[in-house]
């Protein structure tokens, strides 16, 4: 008599769980806007989630600590003029996230490490070139300051956010809406998925479809009835894909092995609410003490809820098995070597000591290539009190002053804000 052999793997036992109820984030304004977008971008410090907002598109962005009841008013990121429909942290620069709208533009945004008293309605650079709505961005996975963006325009352009200058425009490659892309671990392929019932494999520096029109799939996965849209996270450190329906209530996640059958079913994390979005946390973020390789930030109607996946292990060593050295947050590469040809693979850091995110780094822009790019203004009359001869100096003085007095307000505003918090611990306290 025959005995089944069980396929070993140190992922059979992985479980899901939610967090308790105070570290939720409660009282969110998830935005109703119909998009396939995930709505959520977490890293080691921040959450951003796309909220409803009346007169223009905005999402907002908390501390990952800062857990509980958000503030009614809590400052947005608020400058598009139409709903925000995706967002997505720079992989490297924890401080530096970016924003598609309605509105057909792109803006990058710098978060400070403290609370603002204010909302931010200045973005560091606006990104203008899509025609119709942009609905999907993401960031090269190695080379600094790249970002990608897809519109409903059936355009992919590359971007180098230092400049402000469009680097390449994919533009006669997809015949139809695009509706996902995604990069290689070294970002010299990218994939994107299409209304036209295509997979596409692209090397955008020669823009060139290499590869599409899979004739059979390595392994075809019945999933269930629901009509949402799946959003999949897939885990290269652990070879881990997790499905997540948009409107489905359940995580099922799966082992890519390269072996037939390829594709392992592990489990289902099942509960009750549906979800209407869901961000996934670099693996630099989670808790290595606790074996957990991976954190989902489930977002419902007015909160959103993170949900810890973990292997159960006896001994409390850091499990080297667990973790290989993952991708850090340094880039391999400057956005002009990319661009002419270079690759490298993201530049790797261990997780034995836990990983304590580096300080606030300011994204620094070089405003002339922007400025050089535009027609020069036509005649102008001069305000009184104004010399439109100006010298250049002059406007540099200028420049620095304002520069300076921003700087004075933030420093004010931080101040204001570890008073407010002392103040709450005070009160907390005596209650």
């Amino acid at each position: 008599m025959s005995r089944r052999v069980v396929r070993q793997s140190k992922f059979r036992h992985v479980f899901g769980q939610p967090v308790k109820a105070d570290q939720m984030y409660e009282d969110i304004r998830v935005s109703k806007v119909t998009c396939d977008s995930s709505f959520c971008a977490v890293n080691p410090k921040f959450v951003a989630i796309i909220v409803e907002s009346g007169g223009g598109g905005a999402f907002i962005v908390l501390p990952l600590a800062k857990t509980g009841r958000v503030d009614k008013n809590h400052p947005l990121v608020t400058g598009h003029t139409a709903p925000v429909l995706d967002i997505d942290w720079c992989p490297h620069n924890d401080n530096v996230i970016a924003s598609a709208s309605e509105d057909t533009t792109v803006m990058v945004w710098q978060i400070p490490d403290y609370v603002p008293m204010r909302n931010i309605t200045e973005p560091v650079v606006t990104l203008e070139g899509h025609s119709k709505r942009v609905s999907i961005i993401s960031w090269h996975p190695t080379a600094r300051n790249v970002l990608l963006s897809a519109g409903c325009d059936n355009l992919v352009i590359l971007w180098n956010v230092g400049t402000g200058e469009m680097l390449l425009a994919l533009d006669d490659i997809h015949t139809d809406l695009i509706y996902n892309v995604g990069w290689n671990r070294n970002g010299s392929l990218l994939v994107t998925t299409c209304k036209d019932k295509k997979v596409r494999i692209i090397d955008p520096r020669k823009q060139q479809v290499v590869a599409n029109n899979f004739e059979e799939p390595i392994a075809l996965q019945e999933m269930d009835t629901s009509n949402g849209v799946l959003l999949p996270f897939y885990d290269a450190d652990s070879s881990i894909v997790y499905l997540c329906g948009k409107g489905d209530s359940s995580i099922r996640y799966f082992e890519i092995t390269d072996e037939a059958p390829y594709v392992h079913y592990l489990n289902t994390y099942s509960s009750k609410e549906p979800q209407r979005g869901m961000g996934f946390m670099p693996k630099r973020g989670l808790d290595v003490s606790k074996c957990e390789i991976a954190r989902f930030f489930k977002l419902h109607e007015r909160k959103c809820e993170p949900i810890v996946m973990t292997v159960p292990r006896k001994s409390d060593l850091f499990q080297d098995d667990l973790y290989p050295d993952t991708p850090g947050p340094e880039p391999a590469l400057e956005a002009d070597e990319w661009l002419s040809g270079k690759d490298a693979e993201p530049i790797l850091i261990s997780l034995r000591d836990g990983y304590v995110p580096i300080k606030n780094r300011e994204l620094k822009v070089v405003k002339k290539n922007i400025l050089d790019n535009k027609p020069p203004p036509g005649p102008r009359r001069s305000h009184s009190g104004c010399d439109p001869n100006v010298s250049q100096p002059a406007l540099q003085e200028v420049l620095e002053e304002i520069r300076a007095l921003k700087e004075t307000v933030q420093a004010h505003e931080k101040r204001i804000s570890d008073l407010e918090n002392k103040l709450c611990q005070f009160t907390n306290g005596t209650d």
